[in-house]
């Protein structure tokens, strides 16, 4: 079997759990190669007097064939993941040592579980749509996301104006600071935060949510997911800001996007078989109430 790893930004308590994850993998006998930050991280912090493979790009990743990416961070470690990962089919098995953790589902404390869990086969893989930008307005190396496309201002307090189509057909045109489209993996992220509501993963739905419109009026809009959403940007500066889950570009006011559901889906492994439900009261103190 083998196995990538990849994490990027570490505290000194997260030493430990690092340790424990590389001696499991190489007690397993799996072929591993390690995202070359967190190589140094291990010849520096950690005591196993080991050399791994390194990998930097997603053409040595590929070049690797691994059967299974294992990620070490938070949910923003997996964003970043995919983007060495795209659309090769590679599953994800994330393991949380960052803080809510909606993908990355391993808790640190289970990882010699998660470890067992994978290399024996026992586990179920959850695909996850993605969507797909396409603009004349700047040359994207990589055009997908899993969780949101995201327009807001830039270098200005002014709102934005976003005129809004879908199938063609004129929705509306949202004075705010942004909009949000979101699929139901994203819908627990910054959609969320700007009072969208939550999807259940598998549905066929995306929602678009304005970032703190100045109208009343105008709420979160959940659409089907094959429909096609055009979006114009205009404001009083010359350029805004598109986002793409945590990749950031700058466009020209007056450019148009189209967003579209993606050619493909991210594959994720859960080791153990947890319902979406028992994540939101977990990790979101879903209906909590101290008077029960």
């Amino acid at each position: 079997m083998k196995i990538a790893v990849f994490g990027k930004s570490f505290t000194p308590e997260s030493r430990s759990y690092v340790e424990t994850l590389y001696e499991d993998l190489t007690a397993a006998n799996v072929e591993l190669r390690v995202f070359s930050r967190l190589n140094h991280f291990i010849e520096d912090h950690c005591n196993l007097n080991l050399r791994f493979q390194e990998f930097n790009s997603y053409e040595e990743l590929m070049a690797f064939q691994p059967d299974f990416l294992i990620t070490l961070g938070g949910d923003g470690t997996i964003l970043d993941a995919i983007t060495y990962v795209r659309n090769s089919g590679v599953p994800i098995l994330g393991i949380n040592i960052g803080r809510l953790g909606f993908l990355s589902n391993v808790s640190k404390e289970k990882i010699s579980k998660a470890v067992k869990a994978l290399t024996s086969g026992k586990y179920v893989i959850d695909e996850r749509y993605v969507l797909k930008l396409n603009t004349d307005a700047v040359d994207l190396d990589m055009n997908f996301a899993l969780n949101e496309v995201t327009v807001s201002r830039k270098d200005t307090t002014a709102m934005v104006t976003v005129h809004t189509w879908i199938n063609d057909e004129y929705l509306n045109s949202y004075w705010a600071d942004g909009l949000i489209i979101a699929t139901p993996t994203g819908s627990t992220g910054y959609s969320l935060s700007c009072g969208g509501p939550i999807i259940m993963p598998g549905s066929e739905s995306l929602v678009i949510t304005p970032i703190a419109p100045h109208n009343l009026n105008v709420r979160p809009f959940v659409i089907p997911n094959r429909y096609n959403i055009r979006l114009k940007v205009e404001g009083r500066e010359k350029q805004f800001l598109v986002s793409l889950d945590s990749r950031i570009y700058s466009i020209e006011s007056g450019s148009e996007l189209e967003i579209s559901l993606g050619g493909f889906k991210v594959k994720m492994v859960k080791t153990e078989v947890q319902e979406f439900t028992t994540t939101l009261r977990n990790k979101l103190l879903w209906g909590l109430d101290r008077r029960n």
